[in-house]
């Protein structure tokens, strides 16, 4: 029999992370050492030395896992019904307070966006919700049951992070992955195969991770995160690094799993693909929630409107339109954003009589609209 395993691996959702002079235990491991080496991550995790994820029980338990065990499973609500709640969550590290009194409700069987500026405070809410970190303060509910290490084989997490075996074959990834997750041997191989044609890998199926160009890596990490068909699933800069392509497949994988009932929180700079998957949206700035409701409730909060405009020889709109707070040119299309109260049909004959007007539409506000108003709100900014 080995010797116990004094060096816990890094567990991430799926892709698992090495850190200098730790060596992950390899699929023969026995489930006393993998019990072993999960406990440990979950003690470091508390004491936030490191970013691990989830840590799936093994299948055989050692005793030490006995306190987090449920020998009830929690049930999921209906659809429609929250899945997971968030009650007045804080967190402060010294003196900074990173999350302050954070409340959300996030619908089973929906796309929620979670959106939000650098170091707003997104990183430490996920690392709440997956039990990374506690909170200082609140409670994170799944269902109507405490979030705790006896869900963890029931949530999927796709962190901004990277990191995978990187000697193991993919469908050996693959399966072990789903294997940790308490998937049998047999049903773990089928899902993997599964999942490597549905993502046009299937002749790499036996070659190693680190013969795969970064967007393929990522691929096989975005299986690994739905290969145990999580309840819910956190990505985070899911599309990061990837071509149009494989963004757009990866878009229909996502709201294919949305059709099959699963949850999925949308962490994401790219807020033109939150607006083209999501239902609902949450935006938190300086550690406080901000915005949060679906797209129409949130775009009734924020009456803006915007007015698309291109002439025949691509000249520029006047600078004195009244009620027009800014415009920007995208794509070959001028967009206004006009103020509230403004009537987009008042601009169309100022626009006429500048030149040749080849388009003309009034839309409602973008979610990057929102954002950029939201955020300025908040700071007490004057966009102009």
């Amino acid at each position: 029999m080995m010797g116990p395993v004094d060096k816990a691996p890094f567990l991430r959702s799926g892709a698992l992370m090495r850190s200098p002079g730790r060596v992950p235990p390899p699929p023969a491991e026995s489930s006393r050492q993998c019990a072993s080496a999960a406990a440990s991550c979950l003690t470091d995790s508390r004491r936030g030395s490191y970013n691990p994820c989830l840590f799936p029980l093994p299948r055989s338990p050692s005793p030490i896992w006995k306190d987090t065990m449920n020998a009830h499973p929690v049930p999921l609500p209906a659809p429609g019904r929250p899945l997971l709640t968030l009650r007045d969550v804080s967190k402060r590290y010294g003196e900074k307070v990173a999350v302050r009194s954070v409340n959300l409700s996030i619908p089973r069987g929906s796309i929620y966006g979670f959106l939000g500026p650098n170091g707003a405070g997104k990183t430490t809410t996920i690392r709440a919700i997956m039990n990374i970190i506690l909170p200082d303060s609140g409670e994170i509910l799944f269902g109507d049951a405490p979030l705790d290490g006896s869900l963890r084989d029931r949530i999927g997490y796709l962190p901004e992070e990277r990191g995978l075996y990187r000697k193991m074959k993919c469908r050996d990834q693959l399966a072990y992955l789903a294997e940790l997750k308490s998937v049998p041997h047999a049903e773990a191989l089928r899902r993997a195969d599964h999942w490597l044609e549905r993502m046009g890998l299937a002749e790499y199926s036996h070659k190693k991770i680190d013969t795969l160009s970064k967007g393929m890596q990522q691929k096989i990490q975005f299986a690994a995160t739905f290969i145990s068909e999580p309840d819910l699933v956190i990505l985070d800069e899911v599309f990061t690094g990837l071509d149009p392509l494989n963004i757009e497949l990866l878009r229909e994988m996502i709201l294919e799993q949305k059709e099959k009932g699963v949850t999925i929180i949308f962490s994401t700079h790219m807020l033109a693909e939150a607006e083209k998957v999501c239902d609902s949206i949450c935006l938190i700035e300086g550690g406080e929630l901000i915005v949060d409701g679906t797209m129409e409730e949130v775009r009734r909060d924020f009456p803006l409107k915007a007015v698309r405009v291109a002439y025949e020889d691509e000249m520029a709109p006047p600078d004195d339109l009244p009620g027009v707070l800014r415009r920007e040119f995208k794509e070959g299309v001028w967009h206004l954003i006009l103020a509230e109260g403004s009537d987009p049909q008042v601009l169309l004959p100022l626009l006429m009589a500048a030149g040749q007007v080849s388009l003309f539409s009034a839309n409602r506000p973008s979610v990057g609209d929102i954002f950029l108003e939201a955020v300025a709100r908040h700071r007490g900014e004057v966009r102009s």
